[in-house]
């Protein structure tokens, strides 16, 4: 497998997509809103990857809760956003807590029986007033620790229903005030403790994503995602984190280039996976010739991994599950 994670164009496979992942197997595809109509056309699509792809390659989705969901109603239950659960904690903690996890469980069990392993969720970047909206009310609070407990709680819940959870976006999105799919955001803060504490909380999760953002306190020069020092002396060891490194989507707009030469340079500087989500053929192409196999310590990090989301699965009534949550979210 290579050390990518791709989009496809539509929702179904092309003859194309399938003979190039064939030639240069990806470590999984992504699926976005346009390859996802109603439940059999999905599991027609699933099975046709599958079919193609590596035994261990990941299906991936966003799959947060709130404004960020690709399964959505009429065909899907909706889930509420992160900051409910932040809200709640305000006037009782055990009962947010409870209602994380559910939520967590709730989602997974959604993704894992739609055909799904790996879910971009939970966010730990912090709320911050005044900055941009991107991130907003998908944060679980203001307060480092809530988010951490918080998501580590909705983590579980995934873990729960044998789906991979993604931490994102490392090193902390929640100050950006430029949406990263639009522009390249620079925090200029010259403390980010809190910012990091939720991942430092976090650092036995499997797997985190990484932010298109520019910390000069960091980096002066590149993005976490491009950045060997924020890799290495802040993501790897200052939070902690030794599980697989997934890059936020490389087509967004915060980076220029072409998008094989930014994949290089991410899993250069440290990343496991590279993560690019356009479904474009001939960048995607592009981008799988260009990046390794899958080998040694990121072989060994997605393997831990989904050894963990085995071992972590219990049996998921759905529906006692939903009605739960809807008691304590009443």
């Amino acid at each position: 497998m290579k050390t990518a994670i791709v989009g496809i164009a539509g929702p179904s496979l092309l003859a194309e997509e399938a003979t190039l992942f064939r030639a240069h197997p990806p470590a999984g595809v992504i699926l976005f809103g346009r390859n996802v109509q109603d439940p059999d056309q999905l599991a027609r699509l699933v099975a046709d990857l599958r079919a193609v792809l590596p035994p261990h390659a990941h299906l991936m989705v966003d799959q947060e809760g709130g404004r960020v969901a690709r399964l959505r109603p009429p065909h899907w239950p909706a889930h509420p956003p992160a900051a409910t659960f932040g809200r709640l904690h305000e006037h009782d903690p055990a009962a947010a807590i409870r209602a994380a996890w559910l939520t967590g469980a709730l989602i997974g069990s959604l993704c894992a029986g739609a055909g799904f392993d790996l879910v971009a969720a939970p966010v730990l970047d912090l709320r911050i007033p005044g900055a941009h909206d991107v991130i907003g009310d998908r944060a679980l609070s203001e307060e480092p620790d809530v988010v951490a407990r918080l998501g580590r709680a909705v983590a579980a819940g995934l873990l729960a229903a044998g789906v991979l959870p993604i931490g994102k976006h490392a090193p902390g999105h929640g100050r950006a005030r430029v949406d990263s799919h639009h522009g390249l955001p620079v925090v200029e803060a010259n403390h980010l403790e809190a910012d990091l504490r939720p991942f430092i909380l976090n650092a036995d999760l499997p797997w985190l994503m990484t932010a298109h953002i520019v910390y000069p306190e960091f980096d002066p020069e590149r993005p976490a995602t491009l950045s060997p020092t924020v890799i290495r002396s802040i993501i790897r060891e200052r939070i902690g984190f030794k599980g697989a490194l997934v890059t936020d989507d490389l087509a967004m707009h915060a980076l220029s280039g072409r998008p094989a030469d930014l994949a290089t340079a991410a899993l250069a500087a440290g990343c496991d996976v590279a993560l690019y989500c356009r479904g474009d053929l001939e960048a995607t192409a592009d981008l799988l010739a260009a990046v390794p196999p899958l080998a040694g310590a990121s072989a060994a990090r997605l393997a831990r991994a989904r050894a963990e989301a085995a071992w972590r699965r219990i049996a998921i009534d759905a529906a006692a599950l939903e009605a739960e949550r809807d008691r304590i979210l009443a």
